[in-house]
């Protein structure tokens, strides 16, 4: 990471409130992207990954309760901005893919007048911005796209809608990406396609990308850096090579263990990790990964573990992280 972070969250804690009491989706998080870097965020439904995603943008509810000791994109203050600040980050500064392109897209506008409205910064004429909407649908892999400009996104498959919304994002130029699941629903070949584009988007901007994914292979290829995020908290981070061949928390082994792509033999039933991720109403005392460790001793449930520096990129959040080496 070169310089000042393009992305800087420091003790991110974000909470909901509900019947039962505050839903801390998030506790005291800290994350960095750095220009010309990908950083991968990876962890189970329901630790938190999205929640993440949308407070780096503030695109949470009202309701949602977000604090950070900062939270500064391109060196902005995400949490000071008034509305007319959000929107120029959000327009020229940041982009976000989102996990599901049906809701992203407005279904009464055609495609290509959505892609119009993106660029509504931009000078140029409408045919010249047709001609670059055209020009990015054919970059991730859309065939045809002058007659898809002219189409509805109900018209389209759900992998094609996934490709418009990264075409989109493309086009506003930002200076950090984040892309939340950007390859959900799409075929082998196009999630190819697409993780070619962003490391292109990489070295033509000098940005950054925060890639949130459950798919461990697109991780290993696409990103320089790996957070594990459980329950709402890090449990350990460090480079690629780092997090796939010396893991150090029991969950990121786990995480490892059930990736399809490491099954060697023909089995009908796929690894998995037993239990549940816990309830974020009352996250359990101790280490929040203990009921389901299967290296949890007393200490475990009894004392929250600190941060285990492993080398100058790597640390990982367990009590054990020095002896799983």
């Amino acid at each position: 990471m070169n310089g000042e972070p393009l992305l800087e969250a420091l003790g991110l804690s974000v909470a909901f409130p509900s019947a039962e009491g505050p839903v801390r989706a998030l506790r005291a998080v800290d994350l960095t992207v750095g220009r010309g870097e990908i950083v991968g965020l990876v962890g189970e439904s329901g630790s938190g990954k999205s929640t993440l995603a949308l407070a780096v943008l503030r695109l949470l509810p009202e309701s949602a309760d977000v604090r950070a000791e900062a939270l500064r994109v391109a060196g902005r203050d995400v949490l000071g901005l008034p509305a007319a600040g959000l929107r120029e980050l959000r327009g020229r500064l940041a982009a976000m893919v989102f996990q599901d392109p049906l809701t992203s897209l407005n279904p009464v506008l055609t495609v290509g007048a959505q892609m119009v409205d993106v660029q509504h910064r931009d000078r140029a004429s409408r045919a010249e911005k047709l001609r670059l909407a055209a020009e990015k649908l054919r970059r991730v892999g859309i065939a045809d796209p002058e007659h898809r400009l002219a189409g509805y996104p109900h018209e389209l498959s759900g992998g094609m809608r996934q490709r418009v919304a990264i075409a989109m994002a493309l086009l506003v130029r930002p200076e950090l990406l984040v892309a939340d699941e950007p390859t959900t629903a799409l075929d082998v070949t196009t999630q190819a396609q697409i993780v070619r584009l962003l490391r292109e988007l990489r070295g033509e901007l000098a940005g950054g990308v925060l890639f949130v994914s459950h798919d461990l292979g697109l991780v290993a290829q696409l990103c320089d850096r790996v957070v594990i995020l459980y329950a709402g908290e890090v449990a350990e981070e460090g480079t690629t090579r780092e997090l796939f061949a010396d893991p150090r928390h029991p969950y990121t082994r786990l995480l490892l263990e059930c990736d399809p792509a490491r099954v060697e033999e023909a089995t009908r039933r796929l690894p998995t990790i037993p239990g549940e991720v816990p309830s974020l109403v009352e996250p359990p005392p101790g280490c929040v990964f203990h009921p389901r460790c299967p290296l949890a001793e007393e200490r475990c449930r009894r004392e929250v573990p600190g941060w285990h520096r492993l080398s100058a990129t790597h640390r990982a959040r367990c009590h054990f992280a020095e002896e799983l080496g």
